[in-house]
């Protein structure tokens, strides 16, 4: 009898997990947003990911995000549209421009200070990819959270895959600030 309650419920279970989503094992869950490049659901007050258009935004507005946070250049596609598009929602737009060839230290400290400003929160934070986002998530676990860098590392390459620019920035720059 309770092996038949277990299986209702196992089946059940499964069924309540959205079929556009996956979970992998340090808790980062891959889901389908439209309008949303690479969308990675960190945990309940940030996630990660890549180009964002209006209807992205407007989705992350019915998500509940308080902040968009893009490390998107001013010359990149799309990036006037997506600014246009959250002026509309109310959504808090923190632009830290971030050239991945040349990371800039500054960049970082302004953006460990914006995900640690609890009216930015939840943050929907992002590049283009999401690699220069994941870089600073790297920083972030790190410094912020305590992690080891090749957790934060291991992490930051499932929400998108780090170039090595972008890892050996985010290694010296964690590096530095310990």
């Amino acid at each position: 009898m309770i092996g038949r309650h277990l299986a209702a419920a196992l089946v059940v279970a499964a069924l309540a997990v959205p079929a556009f989503a996956q979970i992998n094992k340090d808790g980062v869950k891959k889901v389908d947003v439209q309008g949303v490049t690479n969308f990675n659901q960190i945990d309940a007050v940030f996630a990660c990911g890549g180009a964002t258009d209006a209807n992205g935004v407007a989705n992350l507005k019915k998500q509940g995000f308080a902040s968009i946070i893009s490390f998107r250049l001013p010359t990149e596609q799309g990036v006037t549209e997506e600014e246009a598009a959250v002026k509309t929602t109310g959504i808090k737009y923190v632009h830290l421009p971030l050239n991945g060839a040349m990371p800039d230290p500054k960049v970082a400290d302004e953006f460990l200070a914006a995900v640690s400003d609890k009216a930015n929160q939840p943050a929907y934070i992002h590049c283009g990819g999401g690699g220069r986002a994941a870089s600073m998530w790297m920083i972030k676990r790190v410094l912020k959270d305590g992690w080891t860098i090749d957790r934060a590392a291991e992490e930051a390459n499932l929400i998108a895959m780090l170039n090595p620019t972008l890892k050996t920035f985010a290694t010296n720059y964690i590096n530095a600030h310990k």
